[in-house]
């Protein structure tokens, strides 16, 4: 494999957008290159340009607001000839992409077109730039499916990307990507969605195209972790630069800026428990000049000096579990009909809850682990009642849930509350942050006027980390992290006992994960709430949690304290979610830190 050759040599590339009157760089001054059979792996949090780059390649900046301002993106076609991208037209351009630069892009759901099936819009690639007939189209759409191993390739043909899973839809994406056997590919956040198993599995797909067809590519990600498994050289981005690049080995042991250590931190470990998360704040000091300074402690210091002992979470433990549950689940089903017959007779169900008792004690964090369509949502929202099970008890403070009445639910429900996973969704797009907050005050009565639950509101927003002017904005005037803070503290307006967090975190930067998982077991200190902690993610449950539930199928298959399910799992679906969690590169190739 000759890896000498350069296929893309970006230099001095700015991009800028125009925002609000001001300019802000979002690319601002960079260089790098990709040779033929290496991946260059991009990472950043979200804002740090990364994104924005990939873009700039392939010419899809939106103008207006953003444009291109400065430097060159040189790529070598198939013919030979080294092209600068920003000097062709945009008809020339179109010829380039998909035929010899692909793209996947983070979520397939809004880069595959709805009203076409899938096999359409594959084929339309391959008839479009390698002028294949319909039927040659079909049959290599087919060979295709079958390559990123889609089951049933003849019915994904036929089905429209609604009907399809999230990893079965990024398959279509990447055998649409592979359909010209393009030079270059450009893989963006193509797995940050996907539960941690799924993601093994496109990560290694991808890797094989990569080295069957011997391309370059850029692959780019918040997570470190996700880096460690695919990249051959790591170039890391803030505030629009590079701020440290080299070899993934040299990244990983070595790191130089203060913004990579703050990354490979933040991570879950999961050799060891932690109190708290390193985050990027513990390795990145603003000097009174605004300069970064570099904190000269490792990461392994700044991660060790959190650690909890194994006696501390004996005897924590033991503490729980010596109490009396505040939540029994006894033989819960929740099913859903999927098949009716002509007069609406259901045929056929789909169990996804199917029999599950389990206990949560006080001041206990419960993690519930799976995979997506395993039932722990669902389980999530039939403690709340937000669906109906069909049978089973569900007890809280020794009052059965599942027989109260619409009133008695509703008194209840200040006492249990739920995050769910997507905060802009779980907010009302035309109601500003604080009245949001302020709301289910104002409807179970707490306080005794609006002037006080303003004031708790304030109190809120700023126990959150977030200003208490931000009371009139807007949803969609904050990032992921900060929405996600918002929801925590409308959450806690009703001061509850008892929370759900549904997949939280999951669509989180790991730097912003890391912080969000840190605020909610303050949070939990300082309020002495219960909290059943949902996530596909095992490395972030292990850190939450005191125990852990596993769900496969709709049904809890392992049950035991978190650090015994990750030293000691019992059962093959346990393993093979410990297994897919990215575990980095370490001096001691015997440890997993997770890094």
């Amino acid at each position: 494999m000759d890896i000498q050759e350069v296929i893309l040599e970006v230099k001095q590339l700015e991009t800028q957008f125009s925002s609000g009157g001001k300019i802000v760089k979002a690319v601002d001054n960079i260089s790098f290159h990709v040779r033929k059979g290496q991946v260059v792996g991009i990472v950043g949090e979200s804002g740090s340009g990364k994104s924005v780059t990939s873009l700039s390649v392939m010419r899809l900046v939106p103008n207006p607001p953003g444009r291109i301002t400065n430097g060159e993106i040189l790529f070598k076609r198939k013919n030979g000839e080294i092209t600068n991208l920003l000097t062709l037209s945009d008809k020339q351009m179109r010829t380039v992409r998909g035929n010899e630069i692909a793209m996947i892009f983070q979520e397939p759901m809004t880069s595959l077109n709805p009203v076409f099936t899938c096999g359409n819009q594959v084929m339309e690639a391959l008839q479009l730039h390698l002028k294949l007939t319909e039927k040659q189209a079909r049959q290599r759409t087919i060979e295709l499916f079958n390559e990123v191993q889609l089951p049933n390739p003849e019915q994904v043909l036929k089905a429209y990307p609604h009907q399809l899973s999230g990893g079965q839809k990024q398959r279509v994406m990447i055998a649409m990507a592979m359909s010209c056997n393009p030079s270059l590919l450009i893989a963006d956040e193509p797995t940050t969605a996907l539960d941690v198993t799924i993601q093994a599995t496109v990560l290694k797909l991808m890797q094989r195209f990569q080295k069957e067809y011997n391309m370059g590519m850029m692959f780019i990600t918040h997570d470190l972790g996700v880096i460690a498994e695919i990249a051959d050289y790591v170039l890391v981005m803030y505030h629009g630069k590079i701020v440290e690049q080299g070899n993934v080995e040299d990244i990983f042991l070595n790191p130089q800026h203060p913004y990579t250590k703050g990354l490979l931190a933040c991570r879950p470990r999961l050799d060891v428990k932690l109190r708290v998360l390193p985050t990027v704040v513990d390795f990145m000091e603003q000097s009174i000049y605004g300069d970064i300074e570099n904190s000269q402690k490792s990461v392994e210091e700044v991660s060790m000096g959190k650690a909890i002992t194994e006696s501390e979470i004996k005897a924590h433990n033991q503490k729980l579990q010596a109490q009396e549950p505040i939540m029994k689940i006894e033989n819960l089903k929740t099913y859903f009909p999927v098949e009716k017959n002509f007069f609406g007779k259901v045929l056929q169900y789909k169990k996804a809850v199917d029999d599950v008792s389990l206990c949560v004690y006080p001041g206990e964090v419960l993690g519930l682990v799976g995979e997506s369509g395993c039932g722990k949502s669902t389980l999530g929202r039939s403690i709340m009642r937000l669906v109906e099970p069909i049978s089973g008890k569900i007890y809280y403070k020794n009052q059965d849930i599942l027989t109260l009445s619409n009133e008695e639910l509703r008194n209840i429900r200040k006492e249990i509350q739920i995050i769910f996973q997507d905060p802009y969704s779980s907010l009302n797009p035309r109601i500003s942050v604080g009245y949001a907050i302020l709301e289910p005050m104002k409807v179970h009565n707490i306080l005794s006027s609006d002037e006080e639950r303003r004031e708790r509101v304030f109190e809120l927003l700023e126990r959150v980390n977030l200003n208490k002017n931000f009371f009139n904005r807007y949803p969609h005037e904050f990032s992921g992290g900060q929405r996600q803070r918002i929801c925590i503290a409308r959450a806690l307006a009703l001061n509850p006992k008892f929370i759900i967090c549904d997949e939280s975190v999951s669509a989180l930067d790991v730097s912003v994960q890391a912080q969000v998982l840190n605020l909610i077991n303050e949070l939990k200190a300082e309020y002495n709430f219960t909290c059943i902690f949902i996530s596909h993610d095992l490395s972030v449950v292990k850190f939450m949690s005191d125990r852990i539930a596993v769900m496969n199928a709709g049904k809890i298959i392992e049950l035991d304290e978190a650090e015994n399910i990750y030293h000691n799992p019992k059962q093959e679906y346990t393993k093979k979610l410990i297994n897919a969690i990215p575990k980095g590169i370490t001096a001691n190739k015997n440890i997993s830190l997770n890094l």
